[in-house]
């Protein structure tokens, strides 16, 4: 009998990333989108663990399941971090991943690529109904381009430019993204412990 892991997301795009880097470990992977329902969560932790942490644990309170919360985002050194925890709502209430990219490039207009340095951070939490299982974190460092390229992937893959290839995420696509990226690198991690917990869980 397969386990389910449901993955406190309502975003499309983060869920297949998931379930692709997952696809290993032989899971039935839900999500908020399979409520009726789906329960608000506030992201208004500091970090990306808080949010991921605080995603997890609430869902798996209310479902009893082994919970997913993942919280990632875009640092970029010359603006201190910024966006950081504030990503996916960059550009305001109004916001969307071409307004937000518009932005960041604006902001950092006129510096040249040795100043455009910049990582990307995902944290992933696994909660059961009893608390908190694990957290572990993954970062992918690479620079700002100075203007969107590709159509693969979302958030700000069109402007984060991986050295070793000279090109986007956007460009590069999902066969080389899911080798290396910051969600890659964290639920590598997680994926050892989940199969720990599936482990434990068929022996009792």
């Amino acid at each position: 009998m397969k386990h389910e892991l449901l993955v406190a997301t309502k975003n499309k795009k983060k869920l297949e990333e998931i379930k692709e880097i997952l696809k290993d470990l032989n899971l039935v992977i839900t999500s908020l989108t399979d409520f009726s329902k789906p329960p608000r969560i506030i992201e208004n932790g500091m970090t990306f663990r808080e949010n991921a942490l605080k995603k997890a644990v609430k869902i798996a309170r209310l479902s009893k399941k082994l919970t997913l919360g993942e919280d990632s985002g875009l640092c970029v050194r010359a603006l201190g971090g910024k966006p950081g925890v504030y990503s996916s709502r960059f550009s305001g209430r109004d916001k969307n991943d071409l307004k937000n990219n518009l932005k960041l490039l604006k902001m950092l207009a006129g510096l040249p690529e040795v100043k455009r340095k910049a990582y990307y951070v995902c944290a992933v939490a696994l909660a059961d109904k009893e608390g908190v299982v694990a957290v572990v974190e993954g970062r992918c460092s690479g620079h700002i381009g100075f203007a969107l390229k590709g159509h693969f992937g979302f958030g700000y893959d069109p402007l984060f430019v991986i050295p070793k290839y000279r090109k986007t995420f956007a460009q590069l696509g999902p066969r080389i993204k899911h080798k290396m990226s910051h969600r890659y690198r964290a639920l590598e991690k997680a994926k050892k412990i989940i199969q720990k917990y599936i482990e434990h869980y068929r022996s009792t």
